[in-house]
C-alpha cells in the first residue's frame, strides 16, 4: 500500500520558530517590547501579580497594551522558591497569579516560568491540574530541538550565553524535514545592568523579517503542536481531518505545505 509522507509544519509551512521568554516584569520590559515590535519578534512575559507595588515593576494597568500581540504568562504570586513549599502552597501561588493576570489580560493565562526555577516532579504533575501547559526552567540547552517535557522546558541560551553566535547557527539551517525552535530567556532588567541594550536590537535585526521563521509566543508554540497531535488521518495520509478551531499545516510528499482549517476534512492527494 502507498502511503503519502506528512511532516508537522509550523503556520504558512515554515519549519523554524523564534520566542521569547522574559521574566519579572520590570519596569525595562517597557523598551524591550518596544524593540520586540519594531522588528516584529514576539515572545512571553512572565510576571509576579503579587509583586505590582514595588515600584521597579510595571503597572497592572499598563499590562493590556503594553503586552498587545504577546504573551502574558504566571511567575508565581510572590516569587518563591517553590520546591521548598509545601504543595498547597504551590497551588495558591500559580492559581491566584493565573487569576489576577486574567482580569487584565481578558485570556486564560495557561503558561509559567518557575521562579528561581525551582522545580520537582510533584511541581511538575501539579501543574496540569492547574490549568498550565508547559513551564520554563532556567539554564541553556545550545540546541534548536522541541521541548521532550513542556514542564521543563529549556531555552536555547538565555541572552548572555552565545545569543548571536547561536542567532547565525539558526538562521544557516536549511533541512525542511526538522522542525527548528530557538527559544532565548532572561530578565529585561540586565541589559540595564549589563549595559547591553545594543546585544538585543542587534539580535532582533539579525532575526527579523525572515520568511522560514515563525514568530510566536510560548504558549503559541505549545498550542501548534497540540494541534498537530489532533489532526486524524486517513490510514494510508490520503486525507486528514482537523478537529480543532485553528488551522494547521502540514508538508506532504513534494514538500507543498498544505493548509487544513479547523473543522475540514482535506484530501491530501
Amino acid at each position: 500500500m502507498n502511503m503519502n509522507k506528512v511532516y508537522c509544519c509550523y503556520p504558512g509551512g515554515r519549519h523554524k520558530a523564534l520566542t521569547m521568554s522574559y521574566d519579572d516584569g520590570r519596569i525595562q520590559d517597557r523598551r524591550l517590547v518596544k524593540l520586540f515590535n519594531q522588528y516584529g519578534i514576539r515572545g512571553t512575559f512572565h510576571l509576579n501579580s503579587g509583586l505590582f507595588q514595588d515600584e521597579r515593576r510595571i503597572e497592572p494597568e499598563e499590562i493590556p497594551e503594553l503586552y498587545r500581540g504577546h504573551e502574558v504568562s504566571g511567575h508565581t504570586v510572590t516569587h518563591p522558591t517553590i520546591a521548598r513549599c509545601p504543595l498547597p502552597e504551590v497551588a495558591f501561588e500559580v492559581l491566584n497569579d493565573r487569576q489576577a493576570l486574567e482580569q487584565w489580560t481578558g485570556y486564560p493565562v495557561r503558561g509559567l516560568s518557575y521562579p528561581n526555577g525551582s522545580v520537582d516532579k510533584e511541581i511538575e504533575e501539579l501543574l496540569p491540574m492547574c490549568g498550565i501547559r508547559y513551564s520554563r526552567v532556567v539554564g541553556n540547552s545550545e540546541s534548536f530541538e522541541l521541548p521532550e517535557n513542556p514542564y521543563r522546558w529549556m531555552a536555547t541560551c538565555h541572552h548572555n550565553h552565545r545569543l548571536l553566535e547561536l542567532g547565525e547557527q539558526f538562521l544557516a539551517l536549511h533541512k525542511t524535514q526538522y522542525l527548528y525552535l530557538m527559544y532565548v530567556w532572561g530578565h529585561s532588567y540586565e541589559f540595564d545592568n549589563d549595559g547591553n541594550w545594543e546585544l538585543i536590537e542587534t539580535f532582533c535585526r539579525q532575526m527579523s523579517g525572515k520568511p522560514d521563521i515563525w514568530y510566536c509566543t510560548n504558549i503559541e508554540l505549545m498550542d501548534c503542536l497540540d494541534n498537530y497531535r489532533r489532526l486524524q488521518f486517513a490510514a494510508d495520509n490520503r486525507f486528514v481531518f482537523n478537529p480543532n478551531a485553528a488551522e494547521c499545516w502540514i508538508q506532504v510528499n513534494d514538500g507543498t505545505p498544505v493548509c487544513i482549517p479547523g473543522g475540514k476534512t482535506v484530501r491530501l492527494g
